[in-house]
Protein backbone atom coordinates (compact mmCIF):
# COMPACT_ATOMS: atom_id res chain seq x y z
CA UNK A 1 0.00 0.00 0.00
CA UNK A 2 1.47 3.40 -1.03
CA UNK A 3 -1.47 5.58 -0.29
CA UNK A 4 -4.14 5.47 2.00
CA UNK A 5 -6.37 8.21 -0.07
CA UNK A 6 -4.67 8.48 -3.53
CA UNK A 7 -7.57 10.31 -4.85
CA UNK A 8 -6.44 13.21 -2.29
CA UNK A 9 -2.78 12.36 -1.96
CA UNK A 10 -2.26 12.36 -5.85
CA UNK A 11 -5.15 14.98 -7.36
CA UNK A 12 -4.05 17.52 -9.20
CA UNK A 13 -4.24 21.12 -7.53
CA UNK A 14 -7.63 21.98 -9.43
CA UNK A 15 -9.14 19.23 -7.84
CA UNK A 16 -7.39 20.34 -4.49
CA UNK A 17 -8.18 24.15 -5.03
CA UNK A 18 -11.94 23.21 -5.84
CA UNK A 19 -12.97 20.64 -2.42
CA UNK A 20 -10.80 23.34 0.09
CA UNK A 21 -13.08 26.80 -1.87
CA UNK A 22 -16.27 24.33 -1.09
CA UNK A 23 -15.13 23.63 2.48
CA UNK A 24 -14.12 27.33 3.79
CA UNK A 25 -16.86 28.43 2.28
CA UNK A 26 -18.79 26.03 4.55
CA UNK A 27 -16.31 26.69 7.57
CA UNK A 28 -16.61 30.67 7.21
CA UNK A 29 -20.18 30.58 7.45
CA UNK A 30 -20.14 27.96 10.42
CA UNK A 31 -17.50 30.83 12.27
CA UNK A 32 -19.98 33.79 11.39
CA UNK A 33 -23.06 32.22 12.83
CA UNK A 34 -21.85 30.06 15.73
CA UNK A 35 -18.61 31.76 17.16
CA UNK A 36 -19.29 35.33 18.70
CA UNK A 37 -15.32 36.70 18.19
CA UNK A 38 -15.35 35.73 15.02
CA UNK A 39 -18.62 37.70 14.05
CA UNK A 40 -17.18 40.80 15.93
CA UNK A 41 -14.31 40.49 14.06
CA UNK A 42 -16.14 39.93 10.63
CA UNK A 43 -18.46 43.19 11.52
CA UNK A 44 -15.59 45.12 12.61
CA UNK A 45 -14.00 44.49 9.42
CA UNK A 46 -17.16 44.89 7.59
CA UNK A 47 -16.58 41.69 6.09
CA UNK A 48 -19.60 39.17 5.11
CA UNK A 49 -19.39 35.57 5.07
CA UNK A 50 -20.48 35.99 1.22
CA UNK A 51 -17.66 37.88 0.62
CA UNK A 52 -15.46 34.69 0.62
CA UNK A 53 -16.14 32.51 -2.44
CA UNK A 54 -13.11 30.13 -2.60
CA UNK A 55 -9.81 29.81 -1.37
CA UNK A 56 -8.35 32.60 -3.38
CA UNK A 57 -10.37 34.70 -1.04
CA UNK A 58 -8.72 33.12 2.10
CA UNK A 59 -6.44 36.48 3.26
CA UNK A 60 -9.27 38.67 3.60
CA UNK A 61 -10.22 36.53 6.59
CA UNK A 62 -8.39 37.41 9.81
CA UNK A 63 -6.03 35.94 11.47
CA UNK A 64 -6.37 33.98 14.72
CA UNK A 65 -4.07 33.42 17.96
CA UNK A 66 -3.28 31.19 21.29
CA UNK A 67 -4.29 34.29 23.23
CA UNK A 68 -8.10 34.07 21.62
CA UNK A 69 -8.14 30.56 22.38
CA UNK A 70 -6.99 31.40 26.30
CA UNK A 71 -8.80 34.32 26.27
CA UNK A 72 -11.80 32.00 25.40
CA UNK A 73 -11.43 29.54 27.78
CA UNK A 74 -12.66 27.16 27.31
CA UNK A 75 -15.12 26.65 25.24
CA UNK A 76 -15.57 30.56 23.46
CA UNK A 77 -14.51 28.96 20.46
CA UNK A 78 -16.46 26.10 19.84
CA UNK A 79 -18.57 26.35 16.61
CA UNK A 80 -21.06 23.44 18.09
CA UNK A 81 -23.26 23.03 21.28
CA UNK A 82 -21.76 20.72 24.02
CA UNK A 83 -24.10 17.81 23.08
CA UNK A 84 -22.31 17.10 19.53
CA UNK A 85 -18.54 16.80 20.97
CA UNK A 86 -17.59 13.61 21.53
CA UNK A 87 -14.40 14.30 22.65
CA UNK A 88 -12.01 17.19 23.92
CA UNK A 89 -8.26 17.48 24.07
CA UNK A 90 -5.94 20.30 25.62
CA UNK A 91 -2.45 21.64 25.96
CA UNK A 92 -0.29 20.87 28.87
CA UNK A 93 -0.54 24.82 29.33
CA UNK A 94 3.20 25.20 30.33
CA UNK A 95 3.85 28.68 28.58
CA UNK A 96 -0.03 29.66 30.23
CA UNK A 97 -3.95 29.02 30.19
CA UNK A 98 -4.07 25.45 28.32
CA UNK A 99 -5.51 25.59 25.26
CA UNK A 100 -8.58 23.38 24.82
CA UNK A 101 -9.70 21.44 21.66
CA UNK A 102 -13.01 19.70 21.11
CA UNK A 103 -13.93 17.24 18.64
CA UNK A 104 -17.08 15.97 16.83
CA UNK A 105 -17.40 12.25 16.07
CA UNK A 106 -16.33 13.83 11.85
CA UNK A 107 -13.24 15.17 13.57
CA UNK A 108 -12.26 12.05 15.25
CA UNK A 109 -12.50 10.28 12.27
CA UNK A 110 -10.88 13.22 9.81
CA UNK A 111 -8.02 12.87 12.38
CA UNK A 112 -7.62 9.35 12.20
CA UNK A 113 -7.68 9.58 8.82
CA UNK A 114 -5.23 12.03 8.36
CA UNK A 115 -2.68 9.48 10.97
CA UNK A 116 -3.57 6.57 8.64
CA UNK A 117 -2.57 8.37 5.47
CA UNK A 118 0.54 9.70 7.44
CA UNK A 119 1.11 5.71 8.62
CA UNK A 120 0.98 4.33 5.00
CA UNK A 121 3.24 7.59 3.92
CA UNK A 122 5.99 5.89 5.74
CA UNK A 123 5.55 2.99 4.39
CA UNK A 124 3.14 1.17 7.10
CA UNK A 125 0.50 -1.51 6.11
CA UNK A 126 -2.60 -3.34 7.66
CA UNK A 127 -0.22 -6.19 8.91
CA UNK A 128 1.69 -3.96 11.26
CA UNK A 129 2.33 -3.50 14.97
CA UNK A 130 2.27 0.28 15.74
CA UNK A 131 3.76 0.94 19.19
CA UNK A 132 2.28 4.30 20.52
CA UNK A 133 4.81 5.55 23.31
CA UNK A 134 3.69 8.84 22.56
CA UNK A 135 1.35 10.11 26.24
CA UNK A 136 -2.14 9.35 26.38
CA UNK A 137 -5.01 11.93 27.92
CA UNK A 138 -5.15 15.25 26.88
CA UNK A 139 -2.56 15.38 25.29
CA UNK A 140 -3.22 14.76 21.86
CA UNK A 141 -0.10 12.07 20.81
CA UNK A 142 -0.84 9.00 21.90
CA UNK A 143 -4.75 8.73 20.89
CA UNK A 144 -4.30 10.63 17.36
CA UNK A 145 -1.52 7.67 16.27
CA UNK A 146 -3.76 5.10 17.95
CA UNK A 147 -6.62 6.12 15.96
CA UNK A 148 -4.85 6.37 13.37
CA UNK A 149 -3.35 2.65 13.23
CA UNK A 150 -6.96 1.38 13.77
CA UNK A 151 -8.36 2.84 10.82
CA UNK A 152 -5.81 1.76 8.77
CA UNK A 153 -6.44 -1.87 10.22
CA UNK A 154 -3.26 -1.67 11.89
CA UNK A 155 -2.53 -3.43 15.42
CA UNK A 156 -2.21 -0.45 17.40
CA UNK A 157 0.01 -1.03 20.72
CA UNK A 158 -0.93 1.38 23.25
CA UNK A 159 1.97 1.30 25.73
CA UNK A 160 2.29 4.84 26.38
CA UNK A 161 5.24 6.66 27.80
CA UNK A 162 7.45 5.73 30.52
CA UNK A 163 9.07 2.69 32.26
CA UNK A 164 11.76 2.61 29.19
CA UNK A 165 12.77 -1.16 29.92
CA UNK A 166 9.53 -2.54 29.77
CA UNK A 167 8.78 -0.32 26.38
CA UNK A 168 12.12 -2.23 25.14
CA UNK A 169 10.88 -5.60 26.56
CA UNK A 170 7.76 -5.22 24.70
CA UNK A 171 9.45 -4.33 21.54
CA UNK A 172 11.26 -7.48 21.47
CA UNK A 173 8.76 -9.52 22.75
CA UNK A 174 5.27 -8.06 20.82
CA UNK A 175 7.31 -7.95 17.37
CA UNK A 176 6.81 -4.17 16.97
CA UNK A 177 7.24 -3.15 13.54
CA UNK A 178 6.89 0.75 14.17
CA UNK A 179 7.72 2.94 16.91
CA UNK A 180 5.61 6.12 17.68
CA UNK A 181 6.65 8.86 20.38
CA UNK A 182 8.65 12.20 20.56
CA UNK A 183 12.27 11.84 18.88
CA UNK A 184 13.91 12.55 22.07
CA UNK A 185 12.21 9.80 23.92
CA UNK A 186 13.10 7.40 20.87
CA UNK A 187 16.59 8.59 21.95
CA UNK A 188 16.10 7.32 24.98
CA UNK A 189 14.90 4.09 24.02
CA UNK A 190 17.79 3.72 21.54
CA UNK A 191 20.23 4.23 24.28
CA UNK A 192 18.57 1.55 26.78
CA UNK A 193 18.54 -0.90 24.02
CA UNK A 194 22.55 0.01 23.60
CA UNK A 195 23.16 0.09 27.45
CA UNK A 196 21.17 -3.81 27.31
CA UNK A 197 23.88 -4.88 24.73
CA UNK A 198 20.79 -5.53 22.91
CA UNK A 199 21.47 -5.59 19.01
CA UNK A 200 18.64 -3.51 17.35
CA UNK A 201 18.78 -5.12 13.83
CA UNK A 202 17.75 -8.15 16.24
CA UNK A 203 14.56 -6.21 16.69
CA UNK A 204 11.80 -6.54 14.17
CA UNK A 205 11.22 -2.30 14.51
CA UNK A 206 11.96 -1.08 10.95
CA UNK A 207 10.55 2.49 11.22
CA UNK A 208 9.71 5.47 14.04
CA UNK A 209 6.79 8.23 13.34
CA UNK A 210 8.63 11.15 15.84
CA UNK A 211 7.06 14.20 16.47
CA UNK A 212 5.96 17.09 19.37
CA UNK A 213 8.85 18.60 20.01
CA UNK A 214 11.52 20.30 17.46
CA UNK A 215 14.27 17.97 16.24
CA UNK A 216 17.26 18.39 13.65
CA UNK A 217 18.62 15.80 11.03
CA UNK A 218 21.81 15.02 13.07
CA UNK A 219 19.19 13.60 15.52
CA UNK A 220 17.40 12.16 13.30
CA UNK A 221 20.85 10.06 12.14
CA UNK A 222 21.22 9.51 15.85
CA UNK A 223 17.79 7.90 16.23
CA UNK A 224 18.27 5.74 13.13
CA UNK A 225 21.68 4.33 14.02
CA UNK A 226 20.88 3.74 17.43
CA UNK A 227 17.35 1.94 16.23
CA UNK A 228 18.29 0.77 13.21
CA UNK A 229 15.32 2.64 11.18
CA UNK A 230 13.90 5.13 8.83
CA UNK A 231 13.50 7.49 11.41
CA UNK A 232 10.59 10.43 9.88
CA UNK A 233 8.83 13.46 11.26
CA UNK A 234 4.84 13.98 11.54
CA UNK A 235 3.63 16.91 12.77
CA UNK A 236 0.56 18.47 14.61
CA UNK A 237 -0.42 20.93 17.11
CA UNK A 238 -3.05 20.54 19.66
CA UNK A 239 -5.44 23.46 18.55
CA UNK A 240 -5.69 22.10 15.20
CA UNK A 241 -5.80 18.47 15.38
CA UNK A 242 -2.45 16.97 16.92
CA UNK A 243 -0.29 14.66 14.75
CA UNK A 244 -1.22 13.95 11.58
CA UNK A 245 -1.30 17.53 10.11
CA UNK A 246 1.22 16.75 8.48
CA UNK A 247 3.73 13.68 7.76
CA UNK A 248 7.12 12.92 5.90
CA UNK A 249 6.57 9.98 3.28
CA UNK A 250 9.58 7.61 2.11
CA UNK A 251 11.51 10.01 0.60
CA UNK A 252 12.16 12.01 3.88
CA UNK A 253 11.73 15.46 1.95
CA UNK A 254 9.37 17.10 3.66
CA UNK A 255 5.79 16.39 5.26
CA UNK A 256 3.20 16.54 3.09
CA UNK A 257 -0.11 18.58 4.48
CA UNK A 258 -3.08 17.01 4.49
CA UNK A 259 -4.02 19.76 2.91
CA UNK A 260 -7.92 18.86 2.33
CA UNK A 261 -8.45 19.53 5.63
CA UNK A 262 -5.82 21.82 7.01
CA UNK A 263 -5.13 24.69 4.40
CA UNK A 264 -1.64 26.06 5.07
CA UNK A 265 -0.12 29.74 4.26
CA UNK A 266 2.99 30.88 5.00
CA UNK A 267 3.22 34.71 6.00
CA UNK A 268 5.74 37.28 7.20
CA UNK A 269 5.42 37.52 11.06
CA UNK A 270 5.98 41.06 11.14
CA UNK A 271 3.57 42.30 8.20
CA UNK A 272 1.09 39.44 7.77
CA UNK A 273 1.61 38.93 4.37
CA UNK A 274 1.95 35.76 2.51
CA UNK A 275 5.02 34.30 1.08
CA UNK A 276 5.83 32.24 -1.89
CA UNK A 277 7.10 29.03 -2.00
CA UNK A 278 10.88 28.60 -0.38
CA UNK A 279 10.64 31.78 1.70
CA UNK A 280 10.73 31.17 5.38
CA UNK A 281 7.80 32.75 7.54
CA UNK A 282 5.21 31.85 9.82
CA UNK A 283 2.98 28.80 9.40
CA UNK A 284 -0.61 29.83 9.12
CA UNK A 285 -3.40 26.93 9.08
CA UNK A 286 -7.19 27.27 8.62
CA UNK A 287 -8.94 24.11 9.55
CA UNK A 288 -11.61 23.63 6.75
CA UNK A 289 -12.14 20.13 7.32
CA UNK A 290 -13.50 20.29 11.02
CA UNK A 291 -16.72 21.19 12.71
CA UNK A 292 -16.60 21.95 16.55
CA UNK A 293 -12.79 24.01 16.64
CA UNK A 294 -12.54 25.41 12.63
CA UNK A 295 -9.85 28.04 13.41
CA UNK A 296 -9.46 30.40 10.76
CA UNK A 297 -5.99 31.21 9.68
CA UNK A 298 -4.59 30.16 13.11
CA UNK A 299 -0.40 31.42 13.56
CA UNK A 300 0.88 28.49 14.39
CA UNK A 301 4.28 30.83 15.42
CA UNK A 302 6.17 27.98 13.57
CA UNK A 303 8.90 28.96 10.92
CA UNK A 304 9.13 26.82 8.18
CA UNK A 305 9.11 27.20 4.27
CA UNK A 306 6.03 25.48 1.58
CA UNK A 307 7.10 23.36 -1.35
CA UNK A 308 4.20 22.79 -3.86
CA UNK A 309 6.64 20.51 -6.36
CA UNK A 310 4.85 16.95 -6.62
CA UNK A 311 7.14 14.32 -4.63
CA UNK A 312 9.43 11.56 -5.81
CA UNK A 313 6.12 9.78 -3.76
CA UNK A 314 4.37 10.54 -6.32
CA UNK A 315 1.80 12.66 -3.93
CA UNK A 316 0.96 16.44 -5.05
CA UNK A 317 0.35 17.73 -2.05
CA UNK A 318 2.03 20.49 -0.33
CA UNK A 319 4.78 19.76 1.77
CA UNK A 320 6.45 21.76 4.67
CA UNK A 321 9.81 21.46 5.80
CA UNK A 322 10.66 20.55 9.32
CA UNK A 323 10.27 24.21 11.26
CA UNK A 324 13.84 25.91 11.84
CA UNK A 325 12.04 27.10 15.47
CA UNK A 326 9.30 29.60 17.14
CA UNK A 327 8.60 33.23 16.16
CA UNK A 328 8.69 33.14 20.47
CA UNK A 329 12.15 31.33 20.82
CA UNK A 330 14.22 32.96 18.57
CA UNK A 331 17.37 34.16 20.51
CA UNK A 332 18.64 37.62 19.19
CA UNK A 333 22.32 37.80 20.35
CA UNK A 334 24.36 41.00 19.45
CA UNK A 335 22.13 41.34 16.77
CA UNK A 336 22.15 37.63 15.23
CA UNK A 337 19.13 35.97 14.94
CA UNK A 338 19.64 32.31 16.69
CA UNK A 339 17.31 29.38 16.94
CA UNK A 340 18.28 26.69 19.94
CA UNK A 341 17.85 23.97 16.78
CA UNK A 342 21.01 25.75 15.50
CA UNK A 343 22.84 24.88 18.44
CA UNK A 344 21.72 21.78 19.12
CA UNK A 345 22.28 20.96 14.94
CA UNK A 346 26.51 21.99 16.04
CA UNK A 347 26.64 19.97 19.43
CA UNK A 348 25.42 16.48 17.84
CA UNK A 349 27.43 17.20 14.74
CA UNK A 350 30.44 17.22 17.31
CA UNK A 351 29.68 13.95 18.55
CA UNK A 352 27.19 15.71 21.63
CA UNK A 353 24.52 13.97 23.38
CA UNK A 354 21.87 17.07 22.24
CA UNK A 355 20.89 17.36 26.12
CA UNK A 356 21.94 21.44 26.66
CA UNK A 357 20.77 24.11 28.47
CA UNK A 358 21.06 28.02 27.22
CA UNK A 359 21.61 31.06 29.49
CA UNK A 360 20.47 34.06 27.87
CA UNK A 361 21.68 37.37 30.06
CA UNK A 362 22.86 40.97 29.86
CA UNK A 363 25.98 41.87 31.21
CA UNK A 364 27.42 45.81 30.73
CA UNK A 365 24.78 46.18 27.99
CA UNK A 366 26.05 43.76 25.72
CA UNK A 367 23.56 40.10 25.42
CA UNK A 368 25.63 36.87 26.47
CA UNK A 369 25.13 33.38 25.91
CA UNK A 370 26.25 30.41 28.03
CA UNK A 371 25.72 27.20 26.73
CA UNK A 372 25.74 24.65 29.34
CA UNK A 373 26.14 20.93 27.43
CA UNK A 374 25.93 17.65 29.70
CA UNK A 375 29.08 15.39 28.76
CA UNK A 376 28.20 11.87 27.93
CA UNK A 377 30.12 8.64 30.38
CA UNK A 378 33.08 9.17 27.92
CA UNK A 379 33.89 12.45 27.75
CA UNK A 380 33.24 12.75 31.93
CA UNK A 381 36.63 10.19 32.06
CA UNK A 382 38.74 12.81 30.22
CA UNK A 383 41.45 14.53 31.35
CA UNK A 384 40.60 18.40 32.19
CA UNK A 385 43.10 19.31 29.53
CA UNK A 386 40.82 17.41 27.26
CA UNK A 387 37.95 18.65 28.75
CA UNK A 388 39.21 22.37 28.10
CA UNK A 389 39.97 21.36 24.42
CA UNK A 390 36.64 20.36 23.77
CA UNK A 391 35.04 23.43 25.65
CA UNK A 392 37.34 25.46 22.91
CA UNK A 393 35.80 22.93 19.93
CA UNK A 394 32.27 23.66 20.90
CA UNK A 395 33.09 27.88 20.78
CA UNK A 396 34.72 27.42 17.90
CA UNK A 397 32.32 25.60 16.38
CA UNK A 398 29.85 27.72 17.37
CA UNK A 399 31.48 30.91 16.36
CA UNK A 400 31.94 29.66 12.88
CA UNK A 401 28.86 28.18 12.23
CA UNK A 402 26.46 30.53 13.89
CA UNK A 403 28.54 33.98 14.14
CA UNK A 404 27.67 33.67 18.10
CA UNK A 405 30.29 34.12 20.66
CA UNK A 406 29.17 31.96 24.04
CA UNK A 407 31.02 30.55 26.61
CA UNK A 408 30.98 27.09 27.19
CA UNK A 409 30.29 25.24 30.78
CA UNK A 410 30.66 21.00 30.56
CA UNK A 411 27.86 19.70 33.25
CA UNK A 412 28.18 15.96 35.00
CA UNK A 413 26.16 13.02 33.18
CA UNK A 414 22.33 13.48 33.56
CA UNK A 415 22.68 16.71 35.54
CA UNK A 416 19.81 18.17 33.57
CA UNK A 417 16.38 17.35 34.65
CA UNK A 418 14.33 14.69 32.71
CA UNK A 419 10.83 13.14 32.56
CA UNK A 420 10.68 10.06 31.05
CA UNK A 421 14.10 10.39 29.39
CA UNK A 422 14.06 13.33 28.24
CA UNK A 423 16.56 15.87 28.89
CA UNK A 424 15.04 19.76 29.59
CA UNK A 425 16.47 21.94 26.82
CA UNK A 426 16.10 24.96 28.99
CA UNK A 427 15.89 28.48 27.84
CA UNK A 428 16.77 31.17 30.73
CA UNK A 429 16.14 34.47 30.08
CA UNK A 430 17.40 36.55 33.05
CA UNK A 431 18.32 39.80 32.11
CA UNK A 432 16.85 40.53 28.35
Amino acid sequence: MQYYNPEIECADRETLRKIQSERLVKIVHSCYENVPLYKKRFDEMGLLPGDIRGIEDITKLPFTTKTDLRDTYPFGLFAVPREELARIHASSGTTGKQTVVGYTKNDVKVWATCAARSIVGIGGTKDDFVHVSYGYGLFTGGLGLHYGAEELGATAIPVSSGNTARQVQILQDYGSDILCCTPSYAMYIGETVRDKGIDPKSLRLRAGIFGAEPWTEEMRREIERLLAIKAYDIYGLSEIAGPGVSCECVEQNGMHINEDFFYPEVIDPATGEPLPDGEYGELVFTCIGKEALPLLRYRTRDICALNHEKCACGRTTVRMCKPRGRTDDMLIIRGINVFPSQIESVLLDLGMDPNYQLIVDRQNNLDTLEVQVEMNEAMFSDTVRNLEAVKKQIASALQSTLNIVAKIRLLEPKSIQRSEGKAKRVIDKRAL
